[in-house]
């Protein structure tokens, strides 16, 4: 599910067919899917579509079939790496600091903050026991000014310059790649819960 300001505007669904689940049994978080992200009505929006992998994890992000973005992960001892691109244009990098840290940022190539994905702690049991994750996507804003109210003294993520569309669509398949990679334990189909902020 995709929740932005508490409604829910997309949901994330993964194919799922018997050949699916044996290779869910048997390569666990190495095994190909497409996950379909649609609107609230169904209709999809985009695809995203991870091949089987070896050492390093590939997410391909496609809009009626013809691919506009793609994740790449690189492999590092205890580093979290990612190079996203949009076409054949990198657009971001994440280089988390370590294997405990939840936090990843997304940044250009003068090191300014574009986005962030963070995945939230819900409890020990919760944790040890599923297999679903939350994640918040924010994306930051530009102009800080607009806020009044109560909502001027939430802290917000200061961004270098706002995602497009497509860009965010590649930061949000860099999270079902970030969940799959690292969180998923079971190889399971337990599918994230995606909170999206401004």
């Amino acid at each position: 599910m995709l929740v932005v300001r508490g409604l829910l505007v997309a949901l994330v669904v993964v194919s799922v067919s018997m050949v699916a689940r044996r290779d869910e049994r048997i390569l666990r978080t190495r095994r190909p899917f497409i996950a379909y992200i649609t609107d609230s009505m169904g209709n999809e929006l985009f695809r995203v579509r991870r091949p089987f992998w070896w050492v390093t994890s590939t997410i391909f992000v496609e809009i009626d079939g013809k691919e506009i973005g793609v994740v790449h992960r690189r492999w590092h001892l205890w580093r979290r790496v990612y190079d996203l691109y949009l076409g054949n244009k990198q657009f971001a990098v994440v280089e988390n600091p370590g294997f405990w840290n939840w936090t990843f940022i997304l940044k250009d190539i003068d090191g300014n903050v574009l986005a962030e994905i963070d995945r939230d702690f819900r409890g020990f049991g919760l944790e040890l026991l599923t297999d679903a994750g939350q994640y918040v996507i924010r994306f930051g804003d530009v102009d800080h000014k607009s806020k009044t109210g109560p909502a001027s003294k939430i802290q917000d993520l200061e961004v270098g310059c706002p995602l497009m569309l497509s860009e965010r669509a590649v930061a949000l398949a860099l999270a079902v790649s970030l969940d799959n990679d690292y969180f998923s334990r079971h190889g399971g189909w337990g599918l994230p819960f995606f909170l999206v902020t401004e």
